[in-house]
């Protein structure tokens, strides 16, 4: 059976590369986002520069194997420094990651220059893990590349509820008799290995954008671990699948960054159209809001200048209901509009009065107004002339339930601190 899809040998190393690559960095970025420490993976990447070039120092030969244990070991040490400085000094995380970065990149820009030097050190072969070089993936590279991911794959599997309770609530792991520190040197070390397998791919510019975009991306659509965990692998193998066939069918387009613009992609889409957090749907929900509030607010004003005439037959003037909130003949147009067509107010010409269905209603926000007020100055003991604001907000929020709730808490009030009476609630 053909598995070539009609590729070339090097279009299909750098299709199974990528792929792994995106799918080990979405699951592993998933915990390093929850844990806040999307920089560590960056900092890891470029603690691995030196070891490369220590690899290819000591045994002249760059072939995946020295060069991904050297890389490993250099990463390890990284980490170790980041968690010892972390503990023993004063410095917050971030200090840590600054330095052990900046540190460990700085030795092994210097090592690298000093390769280029050698009579035998030709480094075409060891920048590419500055920026990634995907086309240079083969055979032996995707066996290292499988089994490492393999086994992380394993340990994840295998101590998911631990760095579950890790990610969310370490404390409670350490009251359980967790051994917290060694799961999180576990996940460091998950972290790194990971970090090694996708330098030769992304390189170490770009190696955290595939470690925490694909579960930022993720973390918009759900709030269960497991599935923002799968869902972050998926989002990162279909980047690293759709990158390397752009970089198969498009000449001299480097696969690296094709990989992260396709993540980036995935994740400005997300941030945008997720239903819950979307900013599309955040925007639409603060506009139906704010909507609902100016509504709520037009009966209320309509309620009280009828209280205030005695009657709530007589239609108010569209000027006096611009003046009372500093509204804007449009804005109060398109409200007007919205309750006219529920049936709760009527309007003649430039006039509003309200129906006896918006009665009810209006009568509803004045009791929610007037309760909150009573139990502000009651319960907390503030000044009457200080719980005016306050309940204009908390009207908009007060269900039927809590208001029924607050009512009986507060012996059933009929007046508000300023002596105006406050509706009774209606069954009907």
């Amino acid at each position: 059976m053909d598995l070539s899809f009609g590729l070339s040998y090097t279009a299909r190393n750098v299709l199974l590369g990528a792929t792994m690559l995106g799918a080990l960095g979405g699951m592993l970025g998933s915990f390093a986002l929850l844990r806040r420490q999307s920089l560590l993976g960056d900092a890891l990447a470029h603690a691995a520069l030196p070891g490369v070039c220590l690899g290819f120092l000591l045994t002249g030969s760059k072939s995946p194997l020295p060069l991904f244990l050297g890389a490993l070991a250099a990463g390890l040490l990284g980490a170790l420094l980041i968690l010892i400085t972390v503990r023993w000094s004063r410095l917050k995380e971030d200090a840590a990651i600054g330095i052990v970065l900046s540190v460990f990149f700085g030795i092994g820009i210097v090592l690298l220059t000093h390769i280029q030097k050698l009579p035998s050190g030709n480094q075409s072969g060891l920048d590419k893990y500055l920026f990634g070089q995907a086309a240079t993936l083969v055979e032996e590279d995707l066996v290292v590349m499988a089994v490492l991911g393999g086994l992380v794959a394993l340990a994840v599997l295998a101590f998911y509820k631990e760095l579950k309770l890790l990610s969310f609530d370490p404390a409670f792991g350490a009251s359980l008799g967790l051994p917290m520190r060694r799961l999180e040197a576990l996940l460091t070390l998950l972290l790194v290995v990971v970090v090694v397998v996708g330098l030769q791919t992304v390189g170490v510019v770009l190696i955290v954008a595939t470690l925490i975009t694909p579960a930022a991306a993720a973390r918009q659509w759900t709030d269960r671990l497991g599935a923002m965990v799968l869902l972050a692998a998926a989002i990162g193998a279909l980047a690293g699948v759709a990158g390397s066939l752009a970089s198969s069918l498009v000449p001299r387009l480097p696969t690296g960054p094709v990989i992260v613009l396709v993540s980036s992609s995935v994740l400005i889409a997300s941030l945008l159209c997720a239903p819950r957090r979307g900013l599309l749907q955040a925007f639409l929900r603060e506009r139906s809001v704010g909507a609902r509030i100016r509504r709520e607010n037009l009966l209320k004003d309509l309620y009280l200048q009828g209280e205030r005439g005695g009657s709530w037959e007589s239609f108010i003037s569209w000027t006096h209901l611009m003046g009372l909130r500093g509204q804007g003949s449009r804005e109060l147009g398109r409200t007007a509009r919205s309750l006219t067509t529920s049936g709760l107010v009527e309007r003649t010409g430039d006039d509003l009065r309200l129906t006896p269905q918006g009665l009810r209603a209006a009568e509803s926000m004045v009791r929610k107004h007037r309760l909150w007020e009573v139990y502000l100055t009651r319960r907390l003991e503030l000044p009457s002339d200080h719980v005016h604001r306050d309940a204009e907000a908390m009207e908009h929020a007060l269900t039927e339930t809590a208001v029924e709730a607050l009512e009986e808490l507060l012996g059933f009030p009929t007046a508000d601190p300023h002596g105006r009476t406050i509706p009774p609630r209606r069954t009907a």
